[in-house]
């Protein structure tokens, strides 16, 4: 049975950091590209971040850009989002998804992953 959850959201002030880690379980990220999607309240779900399969390409939106870095751990089944700089606009539920065997380093739209986490709450406020 697949599971894909993530962890370390929580309440941080403007500029501050926080890491998201993404696990998987019955499937492998070795297998895997990760994309981080994120949803504000009445907002649609954006992506904001993607790694390829083999982790060696990466992409990112254009509103995290230079703050916001992916990274993943094949031996430890784990995506991470490191998130620096945080901005009240941050806030929102972060998803991680998972796509069957893709390398062509593009932020694809979510109806293009396969496997989804429950999400994890940022909040970034003063």
């Amino acid at each position: 049975q697949w599971r894909l959850v993530e962890s370390g959201g929580g309440s941080v002030q403007p500029g501050g950091s926080l890491r998201l880690s993404c696990t998987a379980s019955g499937l492998s990220f070795g297998l895997y590209a990760v994309g981080w999607f994120r949803q504000a309240p009445g907002k649609e779900r954006e992506g904001v971040s993607y790694i390829s399969t083999s982790g060696s390409s990466t992409n990112y939106a254009d509103s995290v850009k230079g703050r916001f870095t992916i990274s993943k751990d094949t031996a430890k089944n784990t995506v991470y989002l490191q998130m620096n700089s945080l901005k009240p606009e941050d806030t929102a539920v972060y998803y991680c998804a998972a796509k069957y065997r893709d390398s062509d380093g593009n932020l694809a739209p979510p109806n293009e992953y396969d496997y989804w986490g429950q999400g994890t709450q940022v909040t970034v406020s003063s």
